[in-house]
């Protein structure tokens, strides 16, 4: 990983279990295959804990890595540097995807609430008018208010699912849920009711996104199904850009016909000049839903947990399967 980022993710306390547990190899943190410094280690390595600026893990580097068994990634997910020929090896792969869905649900939460009861339109409003908004400042259009929601989730991924176990504890809502790869007797074990991708964005106040990017779900929300979502409606997307087409979405932004809470945008960030910026009804903020400053402890401790697991002969709690390697985010 970045050295940069081995202080966050392994704190103190982190450090020391992860010192118990292994037999670290110096420097603790690597960015570069390349040196002849790192392609020595390489050789008697049999485990790589890696994280956010990790390197391609590609064939050239497994070949030189004859002893690696376990890939363990202390951070979200491993398709941007592990290649899949991993698996072809025998090498077992973990994620720390668990932990790092905790603060992007959160995150969810806040901007469902907030964007239910108009927090960025009216705060502009009251910044500018300092008076109390009046019943007319909504224009008419728009709902307010939190209580029987429907909240329309999109991936029942591990963020998915924590969205919707704390929608489910925090507000009165009802919570609608699209995934192609659950079916409904999954869907009702989380609280949710499984329908069908058109009959969610057009019966939803909230629509929430917490799908994978993939080929097959670039523009999941496109122009047609942001003509289906009733007007007032709040998209919330914390997952990748990409799933969503952001100039069909710009125009219904534009018109206040639509709300949002963005947390990734195509491209990201936007433009200067984009329109996204100045909307009172938008709320852009730089992909960090994920884990930040202390919350980035969480995916250490996972890890470690992880393997100290591997280093038992233990089942690992948190692998990733080449089965789901394609729906992986």
């Amino acid at each position: 990983m970045s050295p940069g980022m081995v202080d966050a993710v392994f704190p103190p306390a982190v450090l020391r279990r992860l010192e118990q547990v292994a037999d670290l190899r110096r420097p603790y943190a690597v960015d570069d295959f390349s040196t002849p410094a790192a392609a020595a280690e390489l050789a008697g390595v049999e485990v790589l804990v890696t994280g956010w600026g990790c390197p391609p893990v590609d064939a050239a580097v497994l070949a030189r890595a004859p002893r690696l068994r376990a890939v363990i990634h202390a951070a979200g997910t491993v398709r941007t540097f592990l290649s899949p020929t991993v698996f072809d090896r025998g090498i077992v792969v973990s994620s720390a995807a668990a932990a790092n869905a905790v603060p992007v649900a959160e995150f969810t939460l806040a901007a469902i609430i907030l964007g239910a009861k108009r927090v960025l339109p009216l705060a502009r409003m009251f910044q500018q008018r300092r008076t109390h908004r009046t019943a007319a400042d909504l224009g008419g259009q728009h709902w307010l208010g939190t209580r029987g929601l429907t909240v329309g989730v999109i991936g029942a991924s591990r963020t998915g699912r924590r969205v919707i176990e704390l929608v489910l504890r925090t507000l009165e809502a009802d919570v609608l849920l699209y995934d192609p790869y659950l079916d409904d007797g999954e869907a009702e074990q989380l609280g949710a009711r499984r329908t069908d991708l058109d009959t969610l964005v057009a019966t939803s106040d909230v629509v929430t996104v917490h799908a994978p990017q993939t080929p097959a779900t670039r523009h999941l929300i496109d122009a047609r199904r942001l003509d289906l979502m009733r007007p007032g409606t709040l998209l919330v997307n914390t997952a990748r850009g990409a799933l969503v087409d952001i100039g069909a979405l710009t125009e219904h932004l534009v018109s206040n016909r639509l709300d949002a809470v963005l947390d990734v945008t195509e491209p990201e960030p936007l433009p200067p000049e984009h329109p996204l910026w100045s909307l009172p009804n938008v709320f852009l903020t730089p992909h960090l839903a994920g884990a930040q400053g202390n919350e980035a402890a969480r995916l250490g401790s996972l890890a470690v947990d992880e393997l100290d697991r591997y280093a038992r002969r233990q089942p690992l709690l948190h692998q990733v399967r080449q089965a789901s390697w394609e729906r992986l985010a």
